[in-house]
């Protein structure tokens, strides 16, 4: 039984015979990252960040869960289930396929936050699909969904960094110019999601794409 069948069983039917789906208006947010001290604060782990924020701005906490640090909220009538990966970012399908099923989360209602090297420091791109980009942990979890029908919040890193210096540079630090507009930036990722999860991707796009 693939993902796609078993997210099937969110369907069953009423005494009146009638199709409903359960959990409607449940979402599983996955901030991406490596854990561990060595990679706190890098830009490879602004997913991480931003889910932080997330959690914070309805003051919840994270409990370590399997596959992950999991946060349990509510943002008016939707219930957020917001996921950081323990599994390291190039095994962040294990974590997201986990939660899905273990939530019964529908793919459309999957958003994942992520760096992105294409984009300048702070802006935002939200798709409601697209191919991985290079990125190992978006690549796994399209392996291990079978798909790449998932939404995904890319986060601006910028790529100043000489040439052969990628991987020091996802790795690194940001730079103090960058962390004086951080907070503005992850806030405005923060409101981005719970525009996703309130009013759908589309208008998530419309209102905050290359802010």
């Amino acid at each position: 039984m693939n993902i796609f069948q078993t997210i099937a069983t969110l369907f069953h039917r009423n005494s009146t015979g009638k199709v409903e789906e359960e959990n409607s208006m449940k979402y599983l947010i996955v901030g991406l990252g490596n854990i561990g001290a060595e990679y706190d604060g890098t830009r490879h782990n602004i997913g991480f960040r931003v889910a932080d924020a997330l959690a914070a701005s309805a003051s919840a906490s994270f409990e370590d869960k399997r596959y992950g640090f999991v946060a349990h909220f509510r943002v008016k009538n939707a219930e957020l289930v917001v996921l950081k990966p323990s599994t390291y970012m190039n095994l962040s399908g294990n974590a997201v396929r986990y939660w899905m099923l273990k939530e019964n989360v529908p793919i459309e209602r999957v958003l994942v936050v992520c760096d992105d090297l294409a984009l300048p420091f702070g802006k935002l791109r939200m798709r409601q699909n697209g191919a991985d980009a290079g990125h190992n942990g978006l690549k796994h979890i399209a392996q291990m969904l079978g798909t790449q029908q998932f939404a995904r919040l890319r986060f601006g890193i910028g790529n100043d960094f000489p040439r052969g210096t990628q991987v020091d540079y996802v790795l690194g630090q940001f730079t103090d110019e960058d962390l004086q507009t951080m907070p503005e930036r992850v806030a405005l990722a923060v409101e981005a999601i719970k525009t996703f999860c309130l009013a759908g991707v589309q208008t998530a796009m419309n209102q905050y794409n290359n802010k």
